[in-house]
């Protein structure tokens, strides 16, 4: 195996324990997104993507996190403390979705991925510095309703010159969502204006 790329995205506030997202291709042909770096008491370590744990409520079924206190959907009250032990006494809260079978991988994934973080920190020193981790527009923002206005209905009543003005603007100012779209597109062909 031979990790043939890394790619590091940094994180803004440096005092957090979290220091970056990761990203690794084996042999060119297969990607481990969202390993993490971490600062320990050691240094810096990288943890493996993984999942929170999660069980259901007696009562309804609902799945919900370990640390739940209240069940998401019906509200039962949930045992604080139902979290199964590891070794060391700490409740097991996560699941790796990937992992090194033995300590010699580990340890090469660790020492390439060490390595490259510490480059890509040299490199974000220096001006127009591009991350080049892969965010699928996670950084994005979403649109909210609010956001979203169009032109509102003309009334059947008014003459055919206005109606016409009116409905090319309508069509020029219309937000790209389909769904408002499809509203507009009905509102302009008269549709519901006997509704009070």
């Amino acid at each position: 195996m031979e990790i043939t790329e890394i790619r590091i995205k940094l994180m803004d506030d440096p005092s957090e324990r979290l220091q970056a997202f990761c990203s690794i291709t084996l042999d060119g042909c297969f990607v481990i997104r969202d390993l993490k770096i971490i600062q320990g008491t050691r240094g810096s370590f990288v943890a493996m993507p993984s999942r929170k744990l999660m069980d259901r409520c007696p009562r309804c079924s609902c799945k919900n996190h370990l640390r739940a206190r209240f069940c998401n959907d019906c509200g039962c009250e949930l045992h604080e403390e139902r979290a199964n032990k590891a070794d060391d006494g700490r409740a097991k809260l996560y699941a790796d979705i990937a992992h090194p079978i033995n300590s010699e991988c580990r340890e090469r994934i660790q020492a390439n991925v060490i390595v490259a973080y510490s480059l890509e920190l040299e490199k974000a020193k220096l001006p127009g510095y591009v991350c080049t981790y892969d965010d699928f527009g996670e950084e994005n923002y979403a649109t909210s309703v609010e956001e979203i206005t169009y032109t509102p209905m003309v009334p059947h009543s008014a003459t055919t010159s206005t109606a016409t003005a009116t409905s090319s603007t309508a069509t020029t100012s219309r937000p790209r969502h389909t769904f408002v779209n499809r509203v507009a597109q009905l509102e302009e062909e008269g549709f519901g204006s006997g509704l009070v």
